[in-house]
């Protein structure tokens, strides 16, 4: 059966141009810039299932270069040494939380679903946005290709806002979380500016860029009385995801270069066991059902609000509880009709934004909090970073992985996983 799924760039719907949004067929991703400022509820971080720990107490390690970042020895919080799948055995149901920019401005999102992770003993990847770690005051440092000096196309943060995202990011990975990359200036549409028309030599500056971002804020900052962050960047950095799904075919032979080990930019996927592109793991959002709706979505908060409200972040608020119970139906629709049939891992993409009140954060709360409970009920459900994932499926047989793939999205394992996998 033939997947319909409604997909577009935040950029062309949100970017202001006339009738652009209706036409386009691309994921969407999304910036700092539209949240309002409101603060979210944290969850309880009580340090359940081994995620405890101060992430302020982890000691300062081996500093690198400027002082910036540290070598603070192998990361907390990590599962056990993956091993291949045995003749017959099923495969565990894996589900990926991802965010794009991973920045906190104020809004209380970020460590809102920090405490989350921690309360259930779940890992996530967050792609951080370089720039988020330079001072619009030190723009200049920023080249982005085919684009001005200090272009962006999702602004700076505020002093304040950059260490709040520092403090985030530190806490992120003492508690088990992988740090990827969002790049850097979020160019997306037609025009020529756009990351969808970069070579792979000018990916690979940007990706230069957005490593030295990381790598030097304390030179770029001034904040000499923060920690350094408890990894070396060069190391912890193995895969990205583009600004608005665009470009992924010229940057996958950089990636590959540097000596990455996946991609999670593929413009749209199905809910199906993933293959190789160039040498790494293409990990693409994925269409899932809609509740009340003919169409699938991609699984992104962007694209059901897209599919919801247009071209508007703040609908009326009449329609947010109907659209926050289809939004969270959605992810648990996607992750019930994998765990049922052919178990072929769940991939989600996420902001730290408020649009349409927040109910967008609503709604992945209460699709992790649903998918948690089954994990903690004794379901072999993993919820792990990307990094975690490619950990795991790195060690599988090849013709295992080959017998996966023929499942099609909601196909069950002909005579059961004994026998499919026998």
């Amino acid at each position: 059966m033939r997947t319909v799924s409604r997909t577009l760039s935040r950029r062309g719907a949100l970017g202001l141009g006339a009738g652009a949004a209706a036409a386009a067929t691309l994921a969407g991703c999304g910036s700092h810039t539209s949240s309002d400022g409101n603060g979210g509820a944290s969850g309880s971080g009580d340090g359940k299932n081994g995620q405890g720990g101060d992430a302020g107490d982890a000691p300062q390690g081996r500093l690198i270069g400027d002082g910036s970042t540290s070598f603070t020895g192998k990361q907390p919080h990590q599962p056990a040494k993956p091993e291949p799948l045995e003749p017959g055995q099923t495969p565990p149901q894996f589900v990926v939380f991802s965010w794009d920019g991973a920045g906190e401005v104020g809004n209380g999102l970020f460590p809102r679903f920090l405490d989350l992770a921690k309360e259930h003993g779940a890992s996530m990847t967050f792609f951080l946005s370089g720039l988020y770690l330079l001072p619009e005051s030190k723009k200049r440092l920023y080249a982005p290709p085919n684009n001005r000096i200090g272009a962006s196309d999702i602004g700076y943060l505020t002093d304040e806002h950059v260490k709040a995202t520092l403090t985030n990011v530190r806490r992120a990975w003492l508690e088990g979380h992988e740090i990827g990359t969002h790049f850097n200036g979020h160019f997306c549409g037609e025009a020529h500016t756009s990351v969808k028309w970069w070579t792979p030599q000018q990916w690979h500056s940007e990706i230069k860029q957005a490593k030295a971002f990381v790598k030097e804020w304390k030179t770029n900052t001034g904040f000499t009385d923060m920690p350094a962050l408890p990894f070396d960047y060069e190391k912890e950095l193995v895969g990205g995801r583009t600004p608005c799904l665009l470009g992924q075919d010229n940057l996958l032979p950089t990636a590959r270069e540097l000596g990455w080990r996946y991609d999670a930019s593929s413009p749209g996927g199905l809910q199906t066991w993933p293959v190789k592109r160039k040498g790494l793991w293409d990990l693409p959002l994925q269409a899932i059902p809609f509740p009340g709706r003919k169409f699938q979505v991609l699984s992104m908060d962007y694209n059901m609000m897209y599919n919801q409200s247009q071209n508007s972040t703040k609908a009326p608020a009449s329609n947010y509880p109907a659209w926050r119970e289809q939004s969270a139906g959605a992810y648990i629709a996607g992750f019930q009709r994998a765990y049922e049939t052919n178990r072929a891992p769940f991939f989600i993409g996420n902001h730290f934004e408020h649009w349409n009140g927040g109910i967008y954060m609503d709604s992945v709360e209460q699709a992790f909090k649903h998918i948690a409970r089954e994990k903690e009920k004794g379901a072999d459900v993993r919820l792990v970073s990307f990094r975690q994932f490619v950990d795991w499926i790195d060690v599988q047989k090849p013709e295992v992985l080959a017998k996966l793939r023929t499942l099609a999205p909601g196909q069950q394992p002909a005579g059961g996983w004994k026998t499919f996998l026998a």
